[in-house]
């Protein structure tokens, strides 16, 4: 495993993280689910993304019982708060009262003292950014997070909350947002501010839900047990891509992989960390061989040929402007 720091802050995260949005609580077996954070410990994954939301709050849990016994000090463990946790008006968003009674579930389901990255799952256009920075600052200043981190936030509204952070004391060092090959919207100005400021992304799905695997052919039927079959784990996001023309072009991938030595799952994920403003790349797992599969990208560098042989395949149907298509804000 190789680390990077995230952002400018001093905090090593490894280049593959481990996240269990869709797996834990939900789609595998708790018995599964351990088995994948062990191998993830393994093969020297130190790096775990959760949120409140996943699973109803199961997945937090499932997460703190696998690591039990791990010395934290080894471990960087993130969580996010924001999207809907319980049936009460105040049981979502980013308001000081939310905030604070997340953090408090969150440690208890986790099963520690504090979180490394407390990330703000969603920009909350009900509350004043003010009360939401305050709060975050807060929980830094009481021990219960070492960092604060926001998701799919805009590239104004970072330089907004990075200001008031740097008021308050605190360090807001992440933005975690889709990326991929496939899906390269942050390209324009989020990353571009994160750079100046000294944020680090920590991206979610570098293989744009599997279908940069090569497993969805075009003409065909998803394969039997894959997410685009399954409501619960994220169909209605993958069928963005579940185009023919975009299935043509991802096995037109292949060659190119099969030449670097690569898996077309490694190519995707070496490709995001090809990007110096990316500090990690989150993958999911319902097995432990997928995680042995994955990590095989860490220090992967892709030379220049290779690197423009992928813009030539991809570049007519890369998705750069969200207003050009659906949100990909909609992921919990």
């Amino acid at each position: 495993m190789e680390f990077r720091h995230l952002g400018r802050s001093g905090m090593l995260v490894s280049e593959i993280s481990y996240g269990n949005w869709i797996t834990h609580g939900s789609q595998v077996e708790e018995e599964q689910a351990t088995a994948c954070v062990r191998a993830a410990l393994d093969l020297g994954i130190t790096t775990f993304d959760t949120a409140d939301v996943y699973a109803g709050t199961r997945a937090e849990a499932v997460l703190g019982r696998a690591l039990e016994g791990e010395r934290r000090e080894s471990l960087e463990i993130f969580t996010k708060v924001f999207w809907p946790t319980g049936s009460g008006p105040n049981d979502r968003g980013l308001s000081r009262k939310h905030i604070q009674e997340s953090i408090n579930g969150s440690l208890r389901r986790l099963k520690t003292d504090y979180v490394d990255l407390y990330q703000a799952h969603r920009y909350d256009y009900a509350t004043p950014l003010e009360e939401t920075m305050e709060a975050f600052a807060d929980i830094v200043h009481a021990g219960k997070a070492h960092y604060i981190g926001v998701s799919e936030w805009k590239a104004s509204q970072i330089r907004e909350a990075h200001k008031l952070a740097r008021e308050l004391k605190i360090q807001l060092v992440s933005s975690q947002p889709q990326y991929s090959m496939l899906w390269r919207v942050i390209e324009a100005e989020v990353i571009p501010t994160c750079e100046e400021l000294g944020i680090g992304q920590i991206v979610w799905s570098p293989m744009a839900q599997g279908v940069l695997t090569g497993k969805y052919l075009p003409g065909q039927p998803p394969p039997a047990g894959s997410r685009a079959t399954d409501e619960k784990s994220g169909a209605a996001m993958i069928s963005r891509f579940l185009d023919d023309d975009v299935l043509t072009r991802v096995q037109q991938l292949k060659p190119i992989a099969e030449k670097a030595g690569l898996t077309m799952a490694q190519l995707a994920i070496a490709w995001v960390l090809q990007n110096p403003n990316v500090s990690s790349a989150i993958v999911g797992a319902t097995r432990p061989e997928q995680l042995q599969d994955n990590v095989k990208a860490v220090g992967v560098k892709l030379d220049v040929d290779v690197m423009k042989a992928i813009d030539t395949v991809l570049d007519p149907i890369v998705v750069r402007d969200p207003a050009k298509t659906e949100s990909p804000a909609q992921r919990p």
